[in-house]
């Protein structure tokens, strides 16, 4: 008899407006050659291993998400976020510890809806790393421009060989990130990513390898881009 595969989930963060970008819609449900940025981030994130999506959503957008997703590759479930991306993620890890159906997961991944291209390889880099024993691991890659700190009075030269831009997803054991998650709301600490939760609690984290094509969509010319990109791909 098969043994069942261990759930492997991705927490997909999609309950932004997106007001840099612009648009009539949440910025999850823009579309870039003719499909929703969250659902080329659960097709991405499936062929690279994940098993099950839940995708944080703003109250109100259900129903529209419910649309973009029917879709999906992989079962998914809506849950409605909160105020902050930290309150957001923390009440999407809640819904994966109740849920029966993903008993016995213990890797979750954390994904921006907005980094729909992310290759499915750094997906399957992430989940390898965490299954390997790694409490926290993050795609980066290194950076290209040249970066220069404001002082008072001035300015100077940072050295960007030792610099890494960090991406999503990133990768956790569930129990890890989940009490990460409630000591900083105990402690009142406000983090930009998940992998900062880890160190606030005292866990490293490791790096794999990112991809450019990973990008970011906040702004009208990423939208451009990430466009140009997917129709090259087709």
């Amino acid at each position: 008899m098969t043994e069942p595969t261990e759930p492997v989930v991705a927490l997909v963060v999609a309950a932004g407006s997106g007001v840099r970008l612009g648009g009539e819609v949440p910025k999850a449900l823009r579309e870039i050659a003719g499909r929703p940025l969250v659902l080329r981030s659960v097709e991405q994130l499936a062929g690279g291993g994940c098993t099950h999506a839940v995708v944080v959503v703003a109250a109100g957008t259900e129903d529209a998400f419910a649309a973009a997703l029917a879709s999906a590759p992989v079962p998914v479930r809506l849950v409605r976020g909160g105020a902050e991306r930290q309150d957001s993620v923390r009440l999407g890890l809640d819904a994966v510890a109740a849920d029966p159906s993903l008993a016995g997961c213990r890797v979750v991944l954390v994904h921006d809806a907005a980094r729909a291209l992310v290759p499915a390889a750094v997906v399957a880099r992430v989940i390898a790393a965490v299954q390997g024993g790694a409490p926290a691991v993050i795609p980066v890659t290194t950076v290209i421009d040249s970066v220069r700190q404001v002082l008072p009075g001035g300015s100077s030269v940072v050295d960007r060989a030792t610099l890494r831009a960090v991406q999503t997803p990133q990768g956790f054991d569930l129990a890890t990130l989940r009490a990460a998650h409630e000591l900083i709301a105990r402690d009142g600490v406000a983090v930009t990513d998940d992998a900062a939760a880890c160190e606030h609690a005292g866990h490293s984290v490791v790096l794999v390898e990112g991809a450019r094509e990973a990008m970011k969509i906040t702004e009208p010319l990423d939208l451009v881009l990430a466009e140009a990109i997917a129709r090259a791909d087709v």
